[in-house]
Parts: structure tokens; C-alpha cells; sequence
């Protein structure tokens, strides 16, 4: 599989590439019309709608698309609390991106609703499901949670959740967009009301995709233009979409699908993740390992590779501020980012939001165990200067 390098350090292969300028190229054009472009986009968006249904466990008909997750979110909030009442009770985590997090409270404000705002335990950068279940009561509306903190890389029991929320009916809204990128997600077996994805996490294009469970996206309400289609998954789909980033959602999952083996997309797709697991656990173990003999390093998170984290690391340099290391890294050709990465309330519970947060390093399918040691190598250099 070819790859382009970009600027910024991402990798994408090139099929994605290659769908975004086919369609750009052929043209396409909007739903609705008795000629072969029109027709061409409607198969456009039904390929990517079945492609993403098999990347998540779901059906065709439950996946949205949109700008982006955080876009999605927002509108969708404010659809399922068109009847919230002053009382009623949203819980969100701490560990959470924002994007999970500012369009309930927002809504919940217009409301007069409760915000109830969920720990995570600092030593481990978990967050407790029991701690999370407590916080649920029967005026609960809503419970945003994420599935992987894409600031520690830690893993959300959500199972548990999932279910106290619907004894009392609330709703569950997962964000798995850091997740998707190293775990492949199941929608029937979670049992999840909501969940909420982004291509580019996944290799793909800048498009946001959201699964809602079938009942729900025809019985909420949108907020849309009167002659847009009454009917599901339509009516959820604001304006005009990108066909040329639903021809490269289709390709990026395609990509990923290929990496595997098994009798159909959605087989190949968990063979894919297996052996994407087993990759970055490795890559993790290394890195937590040579993490561990650095004394001026501090790692925030699972100290360990395996079923509760990612390969996302939050550390910190002892003498250096974040970015004063992203910028020395940069320089020797590492990209990682700095500060608080959107999780604003991770890094405000930690402490160190004022601070200028932490430096976030992250490993994907395609990094190398010699790629893992240069960072090392770079992250001891800089915490001995």
C-alpha cells in the first residue's frame, strides 16, 4: 500500500487520495436528479454509509455524516434535548474532549438542566464506570462518555454505563474518535444509543460520522430545512454533502478492511484490528518501558500496555514546558503535540491547564519499533539537558 507523507507528520494511503481526486475529477452531483451524476452521488453516499456501518457494527441507515464529530454533536444535542425540562441531568467526564463535553453544557444551560461532571483517577488516567454509574439518576437524560481519552490513551469501561444508563432511560452518546484508530468498535454489543466518529482519525478524510440507534433517528427531531427528506438517515444530513470525502471514507475503511482477511468487510475489519492491537501493544510496551528508566519523564496514564489504554502518551520534561519540548522535538523531525489537545477538562483536573499541559505522543499501525526508540532517544536527550 503506498502512503503520502504530509507536512505535519500523518500518513494516508494513497487509495484515499486517489478517491477524493476520481470524484473530483468525474464530478458528482446532488441528490435528487433524473441523470447519471445525481444518481452517481446517492451511490456514493450509500457506499459509505454501508462501509461505515461494517467499521462500527451497525446498519447503513443509522450513520450520519456531517463537518465533523464535534459538528454532529452539537446538532444533535440540541435535538434530543428539545423537550429537557429545568431538573433534568446530563453527565459528562472529565476525560473527555470537548467536543463531548461544551455542546451538553451548553444545552443544558438553555435548559436549566444539571451538568454532572465525572473524575477520573489522576494516578491512572482511568476513569471509574462505578464512579460514573453513581452520577446516574432517574432525571439522567444523557451520559457523554468517551470510549479512549485522546489525551492519556486510556480506555473507558463503557459496558457498564451503557447499561445504567438505559435501566433509568437515559441516552448514551460515545465519542470513539480516538478510539477508532486502535480498537474496532461494535454498536449491537456496547448497546449505545449514540456514537460518534471522525475519517481522519482512521487515515481517512476531515468528515464526521455518527452512528444513532434506528428508533432514535426517527423519532427525534432535527433541526433542518423543510424540503430536506423526512426520512432517516436523510433528514439528519444538513445542506449538501462532500462526495468526494464519503468516496474516501469508503476507501480509508476499505484500506483498513485490507490489512486483514475473512469472508467479508466487516470479518477482514476485526482480523485488521487484531493484528493492529497486537502492533501497537508492542509499540507500547516498548515505550512505557523506556519511559520507565527515565527519571526526568513523567508518563500521566495507564502505566501499561493492554486493555486499558491506547498507544497515546501524555509525559512531561522535568525543566521544560510543553511546548518548549514539542518545539525541540519538531526540530529533530518528531511531530507530537502540546498543551491540552481540546481536553480541557483532563488537563484543568490534572492541574495543568494553566501550565501549558502536557506533550502527547502517539504510535499507529505503521510506526516502527526503530521510530519508537529514536522518540526515546530524543525524550532522554531533552530531559538531561
Amino acid at each position: 500500500m503506498a502512503w503520502l507523507d504530509g507536512p505535519a507528520g500523518t500518513q494516508v494511503p494513497s487509495v484515499v487520495i486517489d478517491a477524493i481526486a476520481a470524484r473530483l475529477r468525474e464530478g458528482v452531483s446532488n441528490h435528487g436528479g433524473s441523470f447519471a451524476a445525481s444518481r452517481d452521488g446517492a451511490e456514493l453516499a450509500d457506499a459509505a454509509r454501508l462501509a461505515a456501518g461494517d467499521l462500527l457494527g451497525a446498519s447503513p441507515g443509522e450513520i450520519l455524516f456531517g463537518q465533523n464529530m464535534t459538528s454532529l454533536t452539537f446538532a444533535m444535542s440540541r435535538a434530543i434535548a428539545r423537550d429537557w425540562l429545568p431538573g433534568d441531568r446530563v453527565v459528562v467526564t472529565n476525560l473527555d474532549h470537548d467536543a463531548n463535553v461544551s455542546p451538553w453544557r451548553e444545552v443544558a444551560q438553555e435548559k436549566g438542566a444539571e451538568v454532572v461532571p465525572v473524575p477520573f483517577d489522576p494516578a491512572t488516567g482511568l476513569l471509574d464506570a462505578v464512579a460514573v454509574t453513581s452520577a446516574i439518576n432517574e432525571r439522567t437524560r444523557v451520559v457523554a462518555v468517551t470510549a479512549a481519552s485522546n489525551a492519556l490513551g486510556s480506555v473507558t469501561d463503557l459496558v457498564p454505563i451503557v447499561k445504567a444508563a438505559a435501566v433509568v432511560g437515559a441516552l448514551s452518546y460515545v465519542d470513539a474518535v480516538h478510539y477508532s484508530a486502535h480498537r474496532l468498535s461494535d454498536v449491537r454489543t456496547l448497546g449505545c444509543d449514540f456514537l460518534a466518529a471522525s475519517a481522519y482519525k482512521f487515515f481517512g478524510p476531515h468528515t464526521g460520522l455518527l452512528y444513532g440507534k434506528k428508533e432514535h433517528l426517527e423519532t427525534l427531531t432535527p433541526y433542518k430545512v423543510r424540503p430536506a427528506p423526512e426520512t432517516a438517515p436523510d433528514r439528519w444530513e444538513t445542506g449538501t454533502q462532500s462526495f468526494e470525502s464519503l468516496a474516501a471514507v469508503t476507501a480509508a475503511i476499505d484500506y483498513l478492511a485490507s490489512l486483514g482477511t475473512g469472508e467479508d468487510r466487516r470479518h477482514r475489519l476485526q482480523s485488521a484490528f487484531d493484528a493492529i492491537r497486537a502492533h501497537e501493544d508492542g509499540l507500547s510496551t516498548r515505550f512505557l518501558s523506556g519511559v520507565a528508566e527515565m527519571p526526568g519523564v513523567r508518563l500521566y496514564g495507564p502505566p501499561d500496555a493492554g486493555d486499558q489504554r491506547v498507544s497515546t502518551f501524555a509525559v512531561d520534561v522535568a525543566g521544560m514546558g510543553a511546548q518548549e519540548v514539542a518545539a525541540e522535538m519538531g526540530r529533530r523531525g518528531i511531530y507530537v503535540w502540546d498543551g491540552h489537545y481540546y481536553a480541557v477538562e483532563a488537563m484543568r483536573q490534572l492541574g495543568l491547564l494553566e501550565q501549558g499541559g502536557l506533550v502527547r505522543i502517539g504510535f499507529v499501525h505503521y510506526t516502527t519499533a526503530k521510530e519508537v526508540d529514536r522518540v526515546l532517544g530524543v525524550l532522554e536527550e531533552l530531559s538531561t539537558l
